[in-house]
């Protein structure tokens, strides 16, 4: 399966509703890597994952938290392979090197390191998302 585009993005989630709701208007799936220091673990998902298992989960109230402990830092490769299997676009907050998507209005720019993107529609961007070929 091929891996998910990525998107390095800076604003709160909710900035990006409008794509994700189009995204998931033409069956795409989008996912939300956080790569920061985690907040505040539940004490007993703290505790189990404090004695080296390899997973502790916690499941309820319409979502699951897993917690991993790492050895180093995270590889975002294996991150992608373990929680985004089926994406088509991961929005990743944090330092990754991945084109950067921001806002222009009611349109979406996506930036390259050696260029600025033209604007896009939601409508647009959704479209360039099932796309194999690189977004930029």
């Amino acid at each position: 399966m091929k891996a998910p585009h990525l998107l390095r993005v800076e604003e709160a989630p909710e900035s990006y509703s409008p794509l994700v709701e189009a995204a998931r208007a033409d069956s795409l799936r989008v996912g939300w890597l956080e790569l920061s220091e985690v907040a505040p673990l539940p004490d007993v998902l703290a505790a189990a994952a404090g004695l080296g298992l390899l997973r502790a989960v916690s499941a309820g109230g319409g979502r699951t938290v897993a917690v991993k402990p790492l050895r180093g830092e995270p590889v975002l490769k294996d991150l992608l392979r373990e929680h985004f299997l089926g994406c088509a676009l991961v929005l990743v907050r944090g330092a990754v090197d991945a084109p950067h998507l921001r806002r222009d209005g009611d349109n979406w720019v996506i930036d390259a390191p050696d260029k600025a993107g033209q604007p896009l529609t939601t409508a647009q961007l959704a479209g360039k998302i099932r796309s194999p070929l690189p977004l930029v």
